[in-house]
């Protein structure tokens, strides 16, 4: 027993260590370095406060202001896309490992969702410094923050197994992912409010996982509500949905990985 737990430690770690080096070697040789990783999602969460606030007039959504409601619903948001973007190349970008017998290549797309993890750490204390600064005092319900987080990372890593595993055979998978991400990102109340639907869309929206996500962030920040005042089938559906998907992906991951060297 204690030399799984052992292990699995060694394993954590070195899934942690090699997601820094990938982050640290994606912005390697920028005069920025690193400091490009924050730069631009805070970038376009300016880009969609002007357009929406600025450009289209919007006032503040149920008493709270517009700038925080906007960053509440974008920071998770760039976390889900980014990771399972970044995570779809992961297998041909490290082609070399791939290759190599003795690599477990089964960390490779999880340790690209831990490299875009540690920029939404980061913009989420950009959000919370915002709060603060609009007069927004910490909260206990800031800290199931923590929830949402590790729900968005089960269900990216599942997305991410199952995506990577089929772009090594069919290259037209980051495409088909690149139009998905935007046509989620739309459908999703993120930049705008789901009040605005009839009453029967907004129950489908309901059942959105990204949207569960979304509201979570923004019932932490702003409305304060717990994940836990509501109904226990809701809690169970997201959590099945997201189970289902981290096991589709890793079936689809193993029964492919044996031919992956073979095709890359």
């Amino acid at each position: 027993m204690r030399k799984k737990i052992k292990k699995m430690e060694l394993n954590t770690a070195f899934v942690c260590q090699f997601a820094m080096d990938d982050f640290k070697t994606k912005y390697a040789g920028s005069i920025l370095g690193l400091i490009w990783a924050f730069i631009q999602p805070i970038i376009t969460v300016v880009i969609y406060w002007f357009i929406f606030q600025v450009g289209f007039k919007n006032d503040a959504v149920s008493g709270y202001p517009f700038i925080l409601w906007l960053v509440a619903g974008l920071a998770p948001w760039m976390f889900i896309s980014d990771a399972i973007v970044n995570a779809t190349n992961s297998l041909v970008e490290y082609s070399y490992l791939v290759k190599k017998v003795v690599f477990n290549i089964t960390i490779l797309p999880l340790a690209k969702v831990v490299s875009v993890f540690f920029i939404q750490v980061v913009l989420v204390v950009f959000t919370i410094i915002l709060f603060l600064a609009y007069g927004y005092m910490p909260s206990i319900y800031w800290l199931q923050l923590i929830y949402y987080m590790i729900y968005m990372v089960v269900l990216c890593v599942g997305i991410s197994y199952f995506t990577s595993a089929l772009y090594v055979f069919l290259k037209d998978v980051a495409q088909v992912v690149a139009i998905l991400i935007q046509v989620i990102f739309w459908v999703t109340p993120i930049v705008w409010q789901v009040d605005i639907m009839p009453e029967n869309i907004q129950k489908i929206i309901q059942y959105n996982p990204i949207y569960y996500v979304v509201r979570g962030y923004r019932d932490s920040f702003l409305r304060q509500n717990s994940f836990w005042s509501y109904k226990i089938g809701t809690t169970i559906y997201f959590w099945t949905v997201a189970l289902i998907i981290l096991a589709l992906g890793i079936y689809v991951f193993k029964k492919l990985k044996h031919h992956f060297a073979d095709v890359l």
